[in-house]
């Protein structure tokens, strides 16, 4: 009878799954599009279905916990949760390097912000490791940050002289370059600032902007990526990283390339051309009614002019503050996908 328990003690023990690799994810804004679509399935479901229940996720996202953004990479690296995601632009004040990762203006289509994307990811990867104990696994895109303006514009130009809210450090000098006043509104408040006057235009995606109803308070809509296409990095704190079996590792990072990464970048172009349409009535809308913004289609001589602003001024004061070699590296790699280079 001993030896028939020892038995089953011994079945029993080889047959029983494995504890449960159980990671802490943090997800960027719980109400947009690439959270509701692409993050939360992948680790509520995508994830833990393909590791065979070996891995289990504990979701929420840094808008429900109140965390401030410039925290949520800080506090992945000390270990508070296992894997975070949100804007780099949120971080650069940290690591002003990470501002090379988000340029306004050099990619007017989603196919160049992928290349631009992918050329930057190893110096993303390295600021990542060296600013914030963490392992970058995969970068995607929200929608390109357009122009929303309470004031009648027909060309970049335009916005010379205009209070502007801005989406980030590079785009507020690009902006003054362009003669422009950057003013810093929260998100939430740009509704109420441009009913008032307070601003004139204000930088955010195109969806973000029409889920917001900005809409309601806009006349003019000038799409073009005046505020980059505000890349969100997924990250995990490397200490867990590094914990984890090279099999796990493996399957973790293949899963985000093709079951998260890959969609949200295939998907982005026609999110555009959708978030456009239910903006201005122009085409076709998906995601709700169509209002009835204008449209301001940019010229040649916009783009033009906003390469010559880069160039000369933009991106030499982000790679003054940077530092180090920071400007040849980006040449090198950014700059020659999109055929760019820094004076």
């Amino acid at each position: 009878m001993r030896n028939i328990a020892l038995t089953l003690a011994l079945s029993t023990a080889l047959v029983a799954p494995a504890t449960a690799e159980t990671l802490s994810v943090v997800g960027s804004w719980s109400g947009l599009p690439l959270h509701k679509e692409y993050e939360a399935p992948f680790w509520s479901e995508t994830l833990p279905a393909a590791s065979g229940g070996k891995i289990e996720v504990e979701l929420t996202t840094h808008n429900q916990m109140n965390l401030g953004l410039g925290d949520i990479y800080p506090l992945l690296g000390q270990g508070v949760y296992d894997v975070a995601m949100t804007v780099g632009d949120y971080a650069v004040s940290d690591a002003p390097e990470l501002e090379g990762l988000d340029v306004p203006m050099i990619a007017t289509d989603a196919a160049t912000a992928r290349k631009a994307v992918e050329a930057a990811r190893p110096m993303v990867d390295e600021i990542f490791a060296e600013r914030f104990n963490s392992k970058v696994l995969a970068i995607a895109p929200y929608p390109p940050q357009v122009v929303f303006c309470n004031a009648e514009i027909a060309s970049l130009d335009d916005l010379a002289g205009k209070k502007v809210r801005a989406s980030g450090r590079m785009t507020a000098k690009f902006l003054e370059a362009l003669g422009a006043e950057g003013v810093n509104v929260s998100f939430s408040e740009v509704p109420g600032a441009l009913q008032k006057g307070v601003v004139d235009c204000a930088v955010t995606g195109a969806g973000s902007g029409y889920s917001a109803g900005w809409w309601e308070v806009s006349t003019h809509l000038l799409p073009i990526p005046l505020g980059g296409w505000d890349p969100v990095v997924t990250a995990m704190n490397m200490d867990k990283w590094n914990g984890l079996d090279a099999d796990t590792q493996a399957l973790i990072q293949s899963e985000l390339a093709t079951k998260f990464e890959a969609p949200a970048w295939d998907t982005a172009q026609g999110a555009l051309a959708n978030d456009i349409g239910c903006l201005t009535g122009q085409g076709d809308c998906t995601s709700g009614d169509k209002r009835s913004m204008t449209l301001v289609e940019a010229s040649d001589a916009d783009i033009a002019k906003a390469t010559e602003i880069l160039t000369s001024e933009v991106l030499p004061d982000w790679a003054e503050r940077a530092g180090g070699d920071w400007k040849d590296r980006w040449n090198a790699s950014v700059g020659a996908a999109v055929g760019v280079t820094i004076e």
